[in-house]
């Protein structure tokens, strides 16, 4: 029978208020972020997940009422995190208001999706060597599906899309603590659950 352990980390999500941010926030974002909660950076696994925002022009994009910053912590780390609440974030001149936190639980899932990972530069076929060290650092065994290769941060951060299909229970909660690749305090190489693989192809 397998562990029933809960995950070792957790996610901290927190209400925001504010109208834009810049399209290229992530580093703006995370030193922000950081100053409040300097021990965030010294956690491997920990890490500020990419915010969902509407597209917006002249370089931004907008915030809705269900934008949402959400952190991945440790699970010991969970009642430091709400330091960050009413905080008043400057990004690029654009303010960010921290609302409250609420934490949710990291459950196992069979298949596990990754907006960015940032791995070995080069070609597809050096990734994929790349991620296969990795996963089997990890002792996990799936199938993995790369999506959209994608540029951010003025080209600062290189990756792709990336699905994790056919997990087992623990390889699916090693995934979720530790993530995969390099800057997950920029919100690379965090994984969420996903209801199908073809979501990503």
């Amino acid at each position: 029978m397998e562990d029933e352990r809960p995950a070792g980390m957790v996610d901290i999500a927190f209400g925001v208020r504010g109208s834009r941010l810049p399209r290229d926030h992530r580093v703006l974002l995370a030193a922000s972020v950081q100053r409040i909660l300097p021990w965030l950076r010294d956690h491997p696994g920990a890490g500020l997940h990419r915010m969902n925002l509407a597209r917006g022009d002249a370089g931004c994009d907008l915030l809705s009422g269900r934008t949402r910053l959400m952190l991945r912590v440790p699970r010991e780390r969970a009642a430091d995190a709400a330091a960050l609440c009413g905080a008043e974030l400057e990004i690029a001149g654009h303010c960010l208001s921290v609302g409250a936190a609420r934490q949710r639980e990291l459950l196992a899932h069979g298949t596990l999706y990754a907006h960015l990972v940032v791995g070995k530069p080069g070609e597809e076929s050096a990734f994929m060597a790349w991620l296969d060290e990795e996963l089997a650092a990890l002792g996990v065994t799936g199938r993995a599906i790369c999506g959209r290769w994608q540029a951010v941060e003025a080209h600062a951060l290189v990756g792709c899309s990336l699905m994790l299909d056919g997990l087992a229970r623990e390889s699916s909660l090693r995934v979720l603590e530790r993530g995969l690749g390099r800057h997950r305090g920029l919100g690379c190489g965090l994984f969420v659950p996903h209801r199908s693989a073809a979501a990503v192809a």
